[in-house]
């Protein structure tokens, strides 16, 4: 290779670095301006460039990009509490309690009292402690101002504590006394008088309840016990009666509480709504009396042309007629009379009924 040709090269390589410029602040940067014919300088305004603008897939991705909300702040709520039932945690902590003691000893004595005494016995132990219970019926019945619902129920007590031996036999029930056993308890009355239930209760050997039948249900347990004294206020009086009626009242719910609880997914809510309806209804009737069931005239077997298969068809009344036209020979003449069809003669079966009579 010739020096010539590598020259420039070499001239290149040895020439020094340019300097660099310097750095004006951009605060000493002027505007531009422009010097007129006359000497006089305008300032020119100087327009930003405009924001470059995002086409395509980019422009519709960027418009179907959500905006994420702020996150929200959890907040640690109490669980919510059936409306009249204020202590549920305690009462469901005493239903548990109580089922365990069922399982494991209440149900199998009662099935075993119910297996080993004979029908006649327990319903005449039942019949027994029932009577017993007529004079607070008694008494409730006239503090709510109910005199006839009072000497129906005292006419009961004496037909069976004299005729029925002691209460043992339930002869004012029978059709020529008509007198039923109905019940009555401070709590009713207290209810008959506006007072509210308070929070509902479960406890166990007590079961469903509420406050106010509960606190009105302890002076009942004196009355006997104050009133007439021995044996009524003798724990081997009450301490039997409270054995046999608890295995007797449970062998008889049995049946009802299995039902009941069979499908029930919670068996605690379950008793509660159905124990709280009942107790509304029971305050109601006694407040307003039962209401006649009124028969709906829909209902009845007249209304349904299958209740009686063996019916006359033609006894039922005639179907309402349609005012639509009806369908009828194109060809006809519209003016012309409709001519009422003529049965044949069917004195003689053999005869033609083609032929006309002269």
């Amino acid at each position: 290779m010739t020096l010539p040709a590598i020259a420039p090269a070499l001239l290149l390589i040895a020439a020094p670095e340019p300097a660099p410029a310097p750095v004006v602040p951009l605060a000493t940067l002027a505007a531009p301006s422009v010097v007129l014919a006359d000497g006089s300088t305008v300032a020119l305004q100087t327009v930003p460039p405009p924001l470059p603008t995002v086409e395509g897939s980019d422009a519709e991705a960027a418009q179907e990009a959500p905006i994420e909300p702020p996150p929200a702040t959890v907040s640690a709520d109490k669980p919510r509490r059936a409306a009249g039932d204020p202590l549920e945690p305690f009462n469901r902590a005493m239903f548990g309690a109580h089922e365990a003691f069922d399982h494991a000893v209440l149900r199998p004595a009662a099935m075993g009292y119910k297996h080993v005494v004979p029908k006649p016995v327990r319903s005449g132990i039942r019949n027994f402690l029932s009577n017993l219970t007529e004079p607070i019926v008694f008494l409730n019945d006239l503090l709510q101002l109910k005199p006839g619902r009072a000497i129906k129920t005292f006419g009961r007590f004496v037909f069976n504590s004299t005729l029925g031996l002691g209460g043992v036999l339930d002869i004012a029930k029978l059709p020529g006394l008509k007198l039923p056993h109905h019940d009555n308890s401070f709590g009713d009355t207290l209810a008959f008088y506006g007072v509210g239930p308070g929070p509902y209760l479960f406890l166990p050997f007590v079961g469903p309840t509420d406050l106010r039948d509960f606190l009105a249900g302890q002076p009942e347990n004196l009355v006997l016990p104050l009133a007439v004294g021995h044996p009524f206020d003798q724990a081997k009086y009450q301490i039997p009666k409270a054995v046999v009626g608890g295995l007797d009242q449970r062998a008889e719910a049995d049946q009802d509480l299995q039902a009941l609880f069979s499908t029930a997914v919670d068996p605690y809510a379950t008793l509660r709504s159905v124990y709280l309806q009942n107790r509304i209804g029971e305050v109601q009737a006694l407040k307003h009396g039962r209401t006649k069931v009124t028969t709906n005239p829909l209902d009845t077997s007249l209304s349904d042309p299958l209740s009686n298969p063996l019916a006359d068809p033609a006894g039922a009344p005639p179907k309402p007629q349609s005012t639509a036209p009806e369908l009828q020979d194109p060809l006809a003449d519209p003016d012309a009379k409709p001519t009422p069809p003529t049965a044949p003669d069917l004195s003689d079966p053999l005869a033609d009924p083609a032929k006309t009579s002269p």
